[in-house]
């Protein structure tokens, strides 16, 4: 089984840079490491403002890839270099590298976890196609970061801005037929992640998903996280007195179709 790191305390990190990625989505890049599992998450907290959880982009040093959605995002994304900012983490279950082939599907901002995915699967000598679905050619993120550290990527946009005219599962059914992927890897909204799991398991194929939820602790305390039952996942739940499964400590990633 695979263990993973928790930790429960905050730590200051120092802001070195920040990289526009497109109109509404920005990467801080700290001078700081957080060794980190891809799919794994950090709270980050403003003092006086609040706490919320984002996906580690990247550990070493620490990325964290922000989509300006309301105040906290915003006052993130009005960090400059030499700013802090307090991070708690890492924090929940991440991917799992399987077999030699990894197909990675992601939509929106759920693009940014699946990089770091793809460049630790890459290091492991395993071969990785990347799907990159959104709405227009606007919203589209990091093709030239999964090119330059060796994925194979195709992009789909709804309104056929970008790559191929379609939604992500349109993308990944092509993929799938093409490359024959041991694992389906996916990050982004619910009903995104919903159609991905029935293409997945129409197909038999292995997949790993990370799903959203509103969280408020990050440490499967508060329940806030909690869904009704896992969702396509055999992993382990957390033995917490909740009836369902917790984002935060059962997830994000669920997996179905094999076991840790």
């Amino acid at each position: 089984m695979t263990e993973w790191h928790v930790s429960g305390r905050h730590s200051r990190f120092t802001l070195r840079s920040v990289r526009e990625e497109n109109y509404r989505t920005r990467t801080l890049i700290f001078a700081e490491s957080l060794p980190s599992e891809p799919g794994q998450f950090a709270m980050a907290w403003i003092p006086d403002l609040d706490e919320r959880p984002l996906s580690v982009a990247g550990d070493a040093p620490l990325k964290l890839t922000v989509a300006n959605v309301g105040p906290f995002s915003a006052a993130l994304h009005r960090l400059q270099p030499g700013d802090s900012l307090w991070i708690r983490g890492p924090l929940g279950r991440g991917f799992s590298l399987r077999g030699q082939r990894a197909l990675l599907g992601g939509g929106g901002y759920g693009v940014a976890p699946l990089l770091f995915l793809a460049q630790r699967a890459v290091s492991n000598k395993i071969a990785v196609t990347a799907c990159i679905g959104a709405r227009t050619a606007a919203d589209v993120l990091l093709v030239r970061d999964f090119e330059s550290v060796g994925a194979a990527v195709h992009v789909i946009t709804e309104d056929g801005t970008a790559g191929a005219t379609g939604l992500l599962t349109d993308a990944l059914e092509v993929a799938i037929a093409g490359e024959r992927p041991d694992v389906l890897y996916a990050c982004g909204p619910v009903r995104m992640l919903e159609a991905v799991d029935r293409l997945a398991q129409a197909h038999g194929l292995l997949r790993q998903l990370s799903w959203e939820a509103h969280m408020r602790c990050g440490i499967g305390l508060c329940g806030s996280c909690e869904l009704p039952a896992p969702p396509a996942s055999s992993t382990a739940l957390s033995g917490l007195p909740h009836r369902g499964w917790l984002t935060c400590l059962d997830g994000p990633v669920s997996v179905a179709g094999e076991i840790i």
